[in-house]
């Protein structure tokens, strides 16, 4: 295979979770610019153009079981992209306890075989989750649908930045077990980017990080920006990574931890779990 062909997804069949619009959307594309056949599940109306449609539901676990069945077979590639804001019923199940689910059960069918990648979509919000490994892994150690739900209820944990350091914290837990599967799991870590969803909490997301944006001269990213980081991580071209939450925020974070932007150092600090 040429340098050029390990980017490519000829022949593989991909499947985005949450691929209507955002960076989900923008996965879709992607995916079948570089030759995939593309399933896209999502309870929103799918407007993409060469692609199969699946209606699904990530907060319940019944619709996903019936959109495996109508998927009916293997498939080469997860993209798990979809997540919703705080104060969204069933944030805990949308933003990885259904992902998680729907992630064994492909297993449980062999539905990814050796060869095969997951791309997740966390967020920089997840980042820090080293210094809450011990309750993350306690969380991540029930597997059951209910009890994973009663743990998230009972620990006050059914928020946004929980649920996504969870999903940093299962990438990294799943490196190993996934490999020895021929299996690689990713995860990307966005900063601000201009989606429907981050449009809907404009306030608070786009917002973050605008000083620095500014500073340099940049805008938010792209949906399209930030897919193709995710695209690439699925692609044969990133086989030598594996188990990363790779983050994606033109180096907002990186900078207030090295100092050399002052103003998001307090929050890089925070993120990181980096007090002092």
């Amino acid at each position: 295979m040429s340098a050029f062909g390990a980017f490519r997804y000829d022949g593989r069949r991909a499947l985005v979770v949450g691929g209507a619009t955002g960076m989900g959307g923008a996965v879709a594309h992607l995916a079948v610019d570089a030759g995939a056949e593309v399933t896209v599940m999502d309870r929103a109306p799918v407007d993409q153009p060469g692609v199969r449609v699946i209606p699904l539901d990530l907060s319940e676990r019944g619709s996903i079981d019936d959109a495996l069945e109508t998927l009916g077979g293997p498939i080469d590639v997860l993209f798990s992209c979809a997540g919703v804001a705080d104060g969204t019923p069933g944030i805990e199940r949308i933003n990885f306890i259904g992902h998680r689910y729907m992630i064994d059960r492909l297993l449980e069918r062999g539905w990814l075989s050796r060869g095969s990648a997951i791309g997740m979509i966390s967020s920089a919000a997840g980042l820090g989750w080293e210094a809450e490994l011990e309750p993350l892994l306690e969380f991540l150690a029930v597997g059951d649908w209910d009890d994973a739900v009663t743990w998230v209820v009972e620990h006050g944990k059914a928020d946004y930045l929980s649920m996504k350091r969870a999903m940093c914290a299962y990438v990294a837990a799943q490196a190993r077990p996934m490999l020895a599967r021929g299996i690689r799991i990713n995860a990307i870590c966005p900063g601000p980017t201009d989606t429907p969803l981050a449009q809907a909490n404009a306030e608070m997301w786009l917002d973050f990080g605008s000083d620095y944006r500014a500073d340099v001269g940049i805008e938010a990213s792209t949906p399209e920006e930030q897919a193709a980081v995710l695209v690439f991580l699925c692609s044969d071209a990133a086989a030598a990574i594996n188990g990363q939450t790779v983050v994606s925020d033109a180096g907002y974070l990186a900078s207030g931890l090295a100092h050399s932007f002052e103003p998001a150092t307090p929050v890089a600090e925070f993120l990181y779990g980096r007090f002092g």
